[in-house]
């Protein structure tokens, strides 16, 4: 590697700086002696200061201030950490801390990251882009701040969760860091705490009119092709109903996805796979209630859906065995206060009020919770699903962890050790009777990374639904007997970085078979999505 950086320069700089791990030969040629103490690491040592200073932090917040200093001074050593526990340390950077994280994002403001485009800017955004420090962009996860996990509308406060979502790129698949850009689209809150704090860092004002959302959003797009035609455009965290159109504009013309929609949907789908291997059956023969209509929910069943044809079923057939509950109650047919993206799956249904009722009347095979409201699945509505099924599916999916719908020890319990259960957040393992019960992370990033690292490798010039079936199936296959005897329906998180790398070659396997890759098909696939991995190792640096 070489680097025109010398001296405390190089020393600043997190993607070349090394600390004490370079050698005398580089002290002396790059300007560092005197800058550095004598002793020259080995990266084991230094990787264990960090884990020692990490362990004495008190708070899973602090650890996550630490790990964000670190990443600003090392990103190699960053990296080391994650990769080297991922199932300690990716909570710290993601879900579930990143949500407290993203709450006292103002206050907590030290070293800025990422790009924020703000409706002030418009007209200026591609000189916005060009003052990005890389030229080679291949990633951007984008949030307009507006539905944060189910924590609501935090404006610019949401950076946090497009900083996180790159940092699993990398540490869950290996997708280089420097490919990444973390972008803020800022049009105001509605967040009337958040406008009256002195100290929050976004636009203060309310929320823009769609039609200037869309305008921004458009230039934004438009620049992202013309200063980096090989990106992909990820789309997170966007507000109920931008979501779904922003998807639907921009899906057919350019790489792009939404994780909310598409990757939480995927990773369900995974999950249930996992699931039917505990209570049997095919998907095309299960039955599905949602608790939570809106973008979660319906990109859920629709995925659903879409893996239910592939097993035979017509459109019609396959969304008529996915069922969906709103805050008014069963989305059925009669109802008037319906949205465009809820319809098709507003069957014809007596009026049902109560969640527990439904399940009674409809008899599902699962639970999905993406309601954001905590205790929603109570004692009732376990029990309900318990009376009902041998083995009740119960995905209480809603972040972070003090919004989720039950808790593991609840289903478990409720359900007399029945329940087949997953959550978004993690819970630890629950003793009930003679058994451990291992509960699953319904985990987005068993499958956005993945899909990132097939993009990459690839050069993809569309993203598809069939990228995230295959992406499902090659998640659930790798669930051993020894996890499903506990429970477990998704692979251990300790070994995510092989996980998500199989994933990656099936969903490659995809592009290519489409016709969507912008390289030739190699001999080998998995050994080409290899030779693309990211790994956390110091070069020799010359000047």
């Amino acid at each position: 590697m070489t680097t025109n950086l010398r001296g405390a320069a190089l020393l600043r700089d997190p993607r070349y700086n090394k600390c004490t791990c370079f050698t005398e030969a580089e002290r002396q040629a790059l300007g560092l002696v005197g800058l550095l103490p004598e002793a020259v690491d080995d990266e084991k040592v230094q990787l264990q200061r960090a884990l020692t200073q990490l362990a004495q932090k008190p708070s899973n917040l602090e650890k996550y201030l630490y790990l964000s200093a670190l990443q600003d001074s090392n990103e190699t050593l960053f990296y080391r950490v994650l990769m080297s526990d991922p199932a300690a340390f990716l909570p710290l950077v993601y879900t579930p801390t990143v949500g407290e994280a993203c709450l006292h994002f103002s206050h907590l403001l030290q070293r800025p990251k990422g790009l924020y485009v703000s409706l002030n800017r418009k007209g200026h955004v591609r000189e916005i882009l060009r003052n990005w420090p890389e030229r080679d962009v291949r990633f951007v996860v984008v949030t307009s701040g507006e539905r944060i996990l189910g924590l609501g509308d935090l404006g610019a406060n949401g950076m946090g969760i497009p900083i996180g979502k790159l940092a699993l790129y990398t540490a869950c698949a290996g997708v280089p860091p420097q490919f990444t850009m973390p972008v803020t689209i800022d049009c105001g809150t509605n967040n009337e705490a958040f406008l009256q704090d002195p100290m929050y860092i976004g636009l203060r004002q309310s929320r823009a009119s769609e039609a200037e959302v869309d305008q921004l959003v458009d230039e934004f797009v438009a620049a992202v092709l013309e200063e980096f035609p090989y990106c992909c455009i990820q789309f997170e965290d966007w507000g109920r109903f931008d979501a779904f159109r922003l998807l639907d504009r921009y899906r057919e013309r350019l790489c792009c996805f939404n994780d909310d929609i598409q990757g939480t949907a995927a990773v369900v789908l995974a999950g249930i796979f996992g699931a039917l291997r505990i209570t049997g059956g095919k998907l095309s023969e299960q039955k599905f209630l949602f608790l939570g209509a809106s973008q979660a929910g319906v990109g859920i069943a629709e995925l659903l859906a879409q893996a239910m044809v592939a097993e035979g079923l017509t459109p019609e057939q396959a969304r008529a065995r996915n069922w969906l509950f709103s805050s008014k109650g069963l989305v059925e047919s009669t109802r008037a206060d319906l949205s465009d993206f809820q319809k098709p799956y507003a069957h014809a249904h007596a009026p049902t009020k109560t969640f527990a009722a439904a399940i009674e009347s409809l008899k599902p095979t699962a639970i999905i919770g993406v309601s954001t409201v905590a205790k929603t699945f109570d004692r009732q509505v376990i029990e309900a699903m318990a009376r009902v099924n041998e083995r009740p599916i119960i995905f209480a999916l809603s972040n972070p962890t003090a919004n989720s719908e039950c808790t593991a020890e609840e289903a478990y319990e409720w359900s007399d050790g029945r329940a087949v259960f997953a959550s978004g957040s993690p819970f630890m393992p629950v003793r009930y009777g003679d058994q451990t019960f291992v509960p699953g992370q319904c985990n987005n990033m068993y499958i956005f990374p993945a899909i990132g690292l097939a993009v990459y490798a690839t050069r993809a010039k569309l993203v598809t639904d069939e990228m995230f079936i295959a992406a499902a199936h090659a998640v659930a296959e790798q669930v051993s007997a020894a996890d499903l005897d506990v429970g477990l329906i998704y692979p251990p998180q300790s070994s995510i970085l092989a996980t998500e790398i199989r994933v990656a070659r099936h969903v490659a396997e995809v592009i290519f078979a489409r016709g969507l890759a912008r390289v030739g098909e190699p001999k080998d696939i998995g050994a080409f999505i290899e030779s693309h991995v990211y790994k956390p190792e110091y070069p020799a640096v010359t000047g």
